[in-house]
């Protein structure tokens, strides 16, 4: 069988992330590194016919020494989890840290892997593949990045899991000062390991005191990866319904960045903010058992792959949609302009800066304020709905017509995760059908030749992954299940097919049967099996 550089680097791209510790024990090939962020740093293979992915990966990868082709280990020897491996005066010390270190990846790494038989030319295939992929992926390759700052409070977490106590707390402590000292030492010229990036001197704003009646979220993102958050704003409503506005920055730790045009956020203006691990503690503390608003479902989503990306659990906020207020209050803006933001604020005489996260979760808390005042009965319900049950917290609209399109387009489009759109809402429409062969169901893909100039042309990337679009579509295929990926502009399918082979499979395929595609938002589809006569 022959195998494909292109098809192994898209597969590396789109496989789901693992802990280390899971590698096989019994397989080889090519496989790729996940930083404490959730992005693909390294792509490396098991080219020695005595090594497996578990080898690699989990041992010599995580607890190989510092300084080596070790890069788990190289990348995080910082902070807390710094040694010299070279100075014996501080080895018992080195020793603790270098032991959080390897727990630190336990925790918050993790890796992808491609296992091929031992026929097949690995080294060759690894470099082909190297030589096709975008530099954020390989941005540990041969050292093209520093040691990061410490993520103080992932190693935090991973000490309170040890439950260490006072002698590996000042070990490591001391372990710290000896790293900062290098950040200036003349020594660190003279030894192998690279030196590291100055520690992030960071603040989060204080957030407001209470009591506030509801609150109100938005974010801005760098890029179509909807948890590359670069800044976030919450709008919080007192009883006596005066708004005070609480706005951070968030360094997303993104190489790509394409929004900048729209809300004007760059690497440049988030330098010295802090991450989204830093600031998320701030709002679960200050959200926790309140009700949030967000305009549409983007937000809540954004959210939850943020903390993906960083490795953190989801907050269970109860959510609400202020476009669903507004719907409820003013339903002739229904295919007159929408209920989106744009078109709220001319309709209501609103005055903020739209693209900016602090703007615009205040416009969202005074549109559920005005709705009040509009419609008492209907909107004070949905506001004091704070012990709704749990399916109607997730009762999140999509785009109800084609007139709200702009509530899609104001950002890198996704659809709610939490809900499907009835069969019947007036924005759903079949788009085509497509017959399934027996190639299709061989190799997990849905050609959409007849019907590919129905999507959206942002959205068709070119030959390889390397050549992303510049968005993405939401793709729901079944059971609350949606897949989010660009469309392959040479072959004419969805571009991730790793969930192809389940849709198939859940719907018992067999050739003859066919697909019906149905557009039920601007970057949103759904997928639906209809078996042969």
């Amino acid at each position: 069988m022959r195998y494909s550089a292109e098809d192994l680097l898209s597969a590396l791209l789109e496989a789901a992330p693992r802990p280390t510790v899971q590698a096989p024990r019994d397989a080889r090939g090519i496989y790729g590194l996940i930083d404490h962020n959730g992005d693909l740093r390294y792509i490396g293979s098991t080219s020695s016919t005595d090594q497996t992915f578990y080898e690699r990966i989990h041992q010599r990868h995580r607890t190989g020494s510092e300084g080596m082709s070790h890069y788990f280990s190289q990348m995080y020897n910082t902070g807390r989890m710094w040694r010299d491996r070279m100075d014996a005066l501080t080895k018992a010390d080195g020793d603790i840290a270098k032991a959080l270190r390897n727990e630190f990846v336990v925790d918050h790494c993790r890796a992808v892997w491609l296992p091929l038989p031992d026929t097949a030319d690995i080294a060759r295939l690894e470099a082909e593949v190297l030589s096709l992929a975008p530099e954020h992926a390989i941005a540990w390759n041969r050292r093209k990045m520093n040691s990061y700052d410490e993520p103080v409070d992932l190693v935090s977490a991973t000490l309170h899991r040890l439950g260490w106590g006072t002698t590996e707390l000042a070990a490591i402590e001391r372990q710290r000062q000896r790293f900062l000292s290098t950040l200036t030492g003349p020594s660190m010229q003279t030894r192998s390991t690279p030196k590291p990036s100055p520690v992030r001197q960071t603040r989060v704003p204080a957030f407001p005191k209470g009591p506030f009646r509801f609150f109100a979220l938005d974010v801005e993102t760098a890029n179509n990866d909807r948890g590359s958050i670069c800044q976030i704003g919450v709008a919080c409503v007192r009883p006596d319904n005066s708004i005070e506005t609480w706005v951070t920055y968030v360094d997303p730790q993104v190489d790509h960045w394409i929004f900048t045009y729209l809300h004007g956020i760059s690497a440049r203006t988030v330098r010295s903010a802090p991450t989204f691990a830093d600031v998320l503690p701030i709002l679960r503390d200050a959200l926790d058992g309140a009700t949030i608003y967000q305009h549409s479902g983007f937000d809540r989503s954004a959210v939850a792959a943020a903390c993906g990306n960083s490795c953190l659990p989801v907050p269970q906020w109860q959510w609400r949609d202020s476009v669903r207020v507004a719907r409820a209050a003013w339903p002739e803006l229904r295919g007159n302009g929408g209920h989106g933001l744009a078109s709220l604020k001319k309709h209501l005489g609103l005055t903020f800066d739209h693209h900016d996260a602090g703007e615009d979760a205040r416009a969202a808390a005074e549109v559920v304020l005005r709705a009040e005042i509009s419609q008492p009965a209907v909107s004070r319900s949905i506001v004091h709905k704070a012990s709704a049950s749990a399916q109607d917290a997730d009762d999140f609209d999509l785009i109800e017509s084609f007139d709200d399109i702009a509530v899609v387009r104001d950002k890198p489009a996704v659809a709610d995760t939490h809900s499907m759109p009835d069969a019947n809402t007036p924005a759903a429409r079949i788009i085509g059908t497509v017959e399934i062969t027996q190639g299709n169901i061989d190799h997990n893909h849905i050609y959409l030749r007849s019907l590919f100039d129905k999507f959206p042309a942002e959205a068709i990337s070119g030959a390889n992954r390397a050549e992303a679009a510049k968005c993405e579509i939401a793709v729901h295929w079944g059971a609350g299940n949606i897949v989010m990926t660009d469309l392959d502009g040479k072959k004419k399918f969805f571009r991730k097919r790793g969930w192809i082979r389940e849709f198939f499979s859940r719907n018992h395929t067999r050739p003859g049967d066919m697909v019906a595609i149905e557009q039920i938002d601007a970057y949103s589809y759904r997928l639906t099996m209809h078996k042969r006569g």
